[in-house]
Parts: structure tokens; sequence; C-alpha cells
């Protein structure tokens, strides 16, 4: 089985390059999740015939950010947003920027033998006036969900988590020390994921740096490889022994983010 994620920066502007169904082609993932589709399902021009589609829209804010999940299989039950409880207790409200739990950013399906969910963590910003919602509030809430579902049965998440975690996984970290996606706080949450037991898929199979998801749309940094990695699929540790590869893939255009996959 490949399980796919992709943040498309716009799912109907990656058809309009005529490079969405060869993406599908390509890759023949058995799930795709998607971020930042910045559309409803009924605006959107895919229609893949294999898939069933569940999408998880902007409430507040039209054409913004967004998760979907297209699959082969018939999940058993689908889940959207972050549970209100939960949000609740770690006080996960509204900003100046809106409420990030009218912005789509979560979905999640039950497929049987595990979770799958799709998520598109909030932007710090540039000058970090998100900082402290994304580390206070968002991160340890998201964290209490993925291991609430864990309580059922394994989970995969994966997204674009918008942050390098290590030095590795940016081509200049002394010059974005401290900046937005490679902050202390930032780097932390997914210390704390990994500390709550969830596995780094990419980081089983390949060390170093050079790997990369998101480029900047300047400075031809994707063709010099001036990236970071921001997008990873993470799962739960029972099932890391079944994950047989990680790959990031750099070759797929039509965003400034590639696609990520693992494959069980």
């Amino acid at each position: 089985m490949k399980i796919v994620s992709w943040n498309v920066n716009g799912i109907r502007a990656v058809h309009k390059k005529g490079l969405f169904e060869p993406f599908v082609k390509q890759l023949k993932p058995d799930i795709i999740c998607l971020q930042e589709t910045k559309a409803e399902q009924h605006q959107s021009p895919v229609d893949l015939m294999e898939y069933e589609e569940y999408w998880h829209s902007a409430k507040n804010r039209k054409g913004y950010s967004g998760t979907a999940i297209f699959t082969k299989q018939v999940p058993e039950d689908v889940l959207f947003g972050m549970p209100e409880d939960i949000a609740k207790e770690y006080g996960l409200s509204g900003d100046e920027y809106g409420d990030p739990n009218e912005e789509g950013r979560i979905i999640a399906a039950d497929m049987g033998q595990f979770w799958v969910v799709s998520v598109y963590t909030p932007n710090s910003k540039e000058d970090l006036s998100r900082l402290s919602l994304r580390h206070d509030k968002w991160d340890p809430a998201f964290l209490t969900y993925m291991k609430r579902l864990e309580e059922e049965k394994p989970v995969i998440f994966c997204g674009d988590l918008n942050v390098a975690h290590t030095s590795d996984d940016l081509a200049n970290p002394k010059a974005n020390e401290g900046g937005h996606g490679y902050t202390k706080e930032e780097r932390a949450g997914i210390d704390q994921i990994q500390e709550a037991g969830f596995v780094d898929t990419f980081r089983m199979f390949t060390e170093g740096n050079g790997h990369y998801s998101w480029w900047s749309p300047f400075r031809m940094a994707r063709d010099r490889n001036v990236g970071w990695r921001i997008d990873y699929v993470f799962v739960s540790k029972k099932l890391a022994a079944k994950v047989k590869g990680a790959e990031i893939h750099a070759d797929i255009y039509g965003s400034d983010h590639c696609p990520v996959s693992i494959t069980l």
C-alpha cells in the first residue's frame, strides 16, 4: 500500500497546469492526503474515478488552507477538524488571523487497521506573530488528538507541518536560525511528537541533508535545491516495522511543495 501526501498550494492551480492526474498515474497511490487545497469539493475540477474523496475546507476564509483525503478503500469513519474538547482544553481559538479550527486543517479517516490523518499546521508567520498559538496551543492539542486516535488503533499522520526539524532539514540552517519554520519552539513540537512514540518515516531510510520538500519560488531555489523538508509522514511505533520505504518526490512539479510518500 502506498500513501502519498502533497501540499498542492491550490488544487485548481495544479489541475490547470495539467499536473495533478499525471502525479496520480506516476505514483499510483492507494491513499492521497492533500493540504492547502484552497477549494471546496464542488469547486474542484479533479475527478478520479478510482477514489472516494473527503474534503475539509476552510469555513472562515474561502480559497484558503483546506485538507482532503482521496482513497481507493472506503473508510469506516471520517472525522473533520480538531475535537472541540481538545481545542477547549488548550485554549485553541481565534487570533488576529482567524480561528485555526475553521480553516480546514485536519481530516482523519479510519481505514480499518489504522487511522490516516492529513494535517496542515498553522504557519507561525514571518514576524512570528502566530508562534505562540502554534507552540502553546496547536502543537500540544494536535499531539493529544493523535494520541487519542492511537488508543483505538495505530495512526499515520502526514502533511505540511511548517517546520524543519533539524539542521539537516534545510539548506541554510545558520541563516534561518530563530526564523519562522526553524525556531526552537517549532522544532520542539517535533521533538514531542517523537517522544510520544511517533516515527519520522523518511529518517528511517535516509540520513543527511539535501532532501527537501519545499522551495521558495524566488531566486531559482528549486533548481538550486535550496529548500526545506517541512512535509512529513509519521507513524505509530507499532507500524514502523511495516514501513518498507519512504520517499520525497522532488521530480514532481505543480506546487512549491513536492509530494512525500510511504509504502507499507
